[in-house]
């Protein structure tokens, strides 16, 4: 007991230490992203509008997906699926590219994937922006459960650490990580209901039920429900919501904590 309260006192002293550094790196990755960029930050907001132009042009237009306002159905979805899948995919070498500063100095390498995780977090309020404006061009009123927004998204950003710290482990032993994610999350898109309604797969039982347990399902339905539906989920969803993002963090903490003492030896 004496040991996991000295690991959390030395935890808390580390962030508070690293915070100027935990600053300084999501603002070098926001000038590395948009660096001789003409537009700049502003892509944030139309990288989002522009996917959301094609998607609703193939799906809502051609495939008819019987969705009322589709465009800003598939936005608000989005919103939180890229905020996974960018926090995420950034993390997978982010212990990898930092070896030259990790075998300099010491510094808690957590501090890498988390990093990546918080720079996507702010990504994700300039998509927000994208969610007003195809709102306000779709005549869209919020609903007024939308201000309870930030708790899926807290839900979502716990899960996604979580993974984060298991991904970057995981790529320092097993560099084909970076290639396989890539097809994971193709197949991980296509089983959240981004594009589609949960009620186009009543009628295939064995693919809702594991579109059901899929936990990005979860945070997705979540956040739309708030921002569209004037609906907050029950006890029950939000328990099954925390338990997948605790399960998730404590799974890639343990993962990652147990693996750092030899990453010098693989980077």
């Amino acid at each position: 007991m004496a040991k996991d309260n000295l690991n959390k006192a030395n935890f808390f002293a580390d962030m508070k230490k690293f915070m100027p550094l935990l600053k300084n790196l999501v603002s070098k990755d926001f000038k590395i992203k948009y660096r001789r960029s003409v537009l700049g930050v502003a892509w944030s907001v139309l990288n989002p509008l522009f996917t959301m132009l094609v998607i609703t042009t193939v799906f809502g237009k051609l495939l008819k997906i019987q969705v009322d306002n589709f465009a800003t159905y598939y936005i608000v979805g989005f919103a939180i699926w890229n905020f996974f899948s960018e926090a995420t995919s950034n993390s997978l070498g982010s212990i990898l590219s930092s070896a030259p500063l990790i075998k300099k100095v010491y510094i808690p390498k957590y501090i890498f994937p988390l990093e990546k995780c918080l720079f996507s977090l702010v990504n994700f309020f300039f998509t927000l922006i994208a969610v007003v404006i195809v709102m306000l061009f779709q005549g869209v009123v919020p609903s007024v459960t939308a201000i309870l927004f930030p708790i899926p998204v807290l839900y979502c950003f716990v899960f996604v650490c979580g993974a984060s710290l298991f991904l970057s482990a995981a790529t320092v032993y097993f560099r084909d990580v970076q290639h396989l994610y890539g097809i994971f999350l193709t197949a991980l898109m296509y089983l959240t209901p981004i594009i589609y309604p949960l009620s186009l797969l009543e009628g295939h039982a064995f693919v809702l039920r594991i579109v059901e347990l899929n936990p990005i399902t979860h945070y997705v339905e979540y956040f739309r429900g708030l921002i569209m539906y004037n609906h907050i989920p029950g006890i029950k969803e939000n328990l099954i919501c925390i338990g997948m993002s605790l399960a998730m963090f404590f799974i890639g903490a343990f993962v990652f904590k147990k693996a750092q003492g030899k990453f010098i030896l693989h980077i």
